[in-house]
C-alpha cells in the first residue's frame, strides 16, 4: 500500500496497490495461494480490528521469502527470471496524446482522478495525502502523462505538504502536484509559507471535507459508536477552515472550486503559472 515513490503513467508498467482497508484487501487477494516476499516482511493490515484477521490475504495462504531486505533483490528477481525461463518483458508503449477529457459535474474521487489523467503536466511529481477521499486517484490516473507519485509510508499525518516543498526544491524543472486532505494539511500549514519565500512551482490541491474522514473510518472499524462529544472532535467545521484566505495569508495565491468545471479551469491556470498557488475543492 505505502511506497515512497512510485514512477507511472502512459508507456510505464502498471504497479497496482494492495488497498488500504482490510476487508477491500483480502476481497482483492482471495484466492491467492503462495505468498513471496522479496525485501519485504509478511504483510499486515495498517491497524487491527476485533474479530477481523490481521491479514490482507488469505489466513492459510503459504509464506516463501526468496530474499530478506539486507540482500540483493535485484539480483534474486534475476536469478529468479533465469531459473524459470522468464522473459524480459516490454513496457506498454506509450498512449497517444490524452483523448480524456476532464470530468463535469459533481465532485468525486473519479471525477478528480480523471481530471488529473487529462491534465497533469508531463514529469510532474504527484505528492499524495489526500486520505479517505482520495481512493480513486491512483487507479484512475494510470493513463496520465508519466509521472513520479509520492506518498506517506507509515501512520504520521501531515506530511503532504512537506513533502512538495522537498520535491520542488530537487527537481525545480518539474511541476509538483499536491493532493492533500485539509485535516493534516493543519498540522503543517508553514509549508505553503516555505513555497511562497522560495517560490516552488507547487500546485496544492485542497481537498476540503471539513472533517477527519479516516479517524470517522477507523471508529467504524473497530466496532465503536462514538457519541456528539467525540464525532465533535473530529469535526473541522464550527467554523469552516477557508483555505483561499490561509494560503493568502502566508503568501499564497489561492482560489475555491465547488464543482468539476472550476476545478479544471483552475488546475489548469494553476500548472501554466511560476509559483505555488492553492485550489481549496470542497467536497
Amino acid at each position: 500500500m505505502s511506497n515512497a515513490r512510485v514512477s507511472r503513467g502512459s508507456g510505464r508498467l502498471a504497479v497496482d496497490r494492495v488497498p488500504y482497508s482490510g476487508e477491500v484487501a483480502r476481497d482483492k487477494l482471495a484466492g491467492i495461494r503462495n505468498v513471496i516476499l522479496v525485501g519485504a516482511p509478511a504483510p499486515v493490515t495498517f491497524f487491527a480490528y476485533p474479530g477481523k484477521s490481521p491479514r490482507p490475504y488469505p489466513e492459510d495462504a503459504v509464506i516463501h521469502v526468496l530474499a530478506r531486505p539486507e540482500e540483493d533483490l535485484a539480483e534474486a528477481l534475476a536469478r529468479l527470471a533465469d531459473e524459470v525461463g522468464a522473459r524480459n518483458a516490454p513496457l506498454p508503449a506509450a498512449a497517444a496524446p490524452a483523448s480524456v477529457e476532464p470530468a463535469r459535474g459533481a465532485v468525486t474521487s473519479e471525477a478528480v482522478a480523471r481530471t488529473l489523467t487529462a491534465l497533469l503536466p508531463e514529469q510532474a511529481i504527484v505528492v499524495e495525502e489526500s486520505i479517505s477521499f482520495g481512493r480513486a486517484f491512483y487507479p484512475g490516473t494510470v493513463h496520465a502523462a508519466p509521472h513520479d507519485w509520492l506518498q506517506l509510508t507509515g501512520g504520521a499525518i501531515g506530511e503532504g505538504l512537506p513533502l512538495a516543498v522537498g520535491a520542488a526544491v530537487a527537481a525545480p524543472d518539474r511541476r509538483v502536484v499536491a493532493l492533500q486532505a485539509d485535516g493534516s494539511a493543519m498540522y503543517t500549514l508553514q509549508s505553503l509559507w516555505t513555497m511562497a519565500r522560495e517560490r516552488l512551482d507547487v500546485t496544492v490541491v485542497l481537498l476540503a471535507n471539513r472533517k477527519y474522514a479516516i479517524l470517522l473510518g477507523e471508529l467504524a472499524g473497530v466496532g465503536a459508536n462514538p457519541g456528539k462529544t467525540a464525532l465533535d472532535i473530529l469535526d473541522i467545521g464550527n467554523p469552516d477552515l477557508d483555505w483561499v484566505k490561509l494560503a493568502n495569508g502566508m503568501g499564497v495565491e489561492g482560489a475555491q472550486a465547488r464543482d468539476m468545471e472550476s476545478f479544471a479551469d483552475l488546475f489548469r491556470i494553476a500548472n501554466s503559472r511560476k509559483g505555488p498557488f492553492v485550489i481549496e475543492l470542497v467536497i
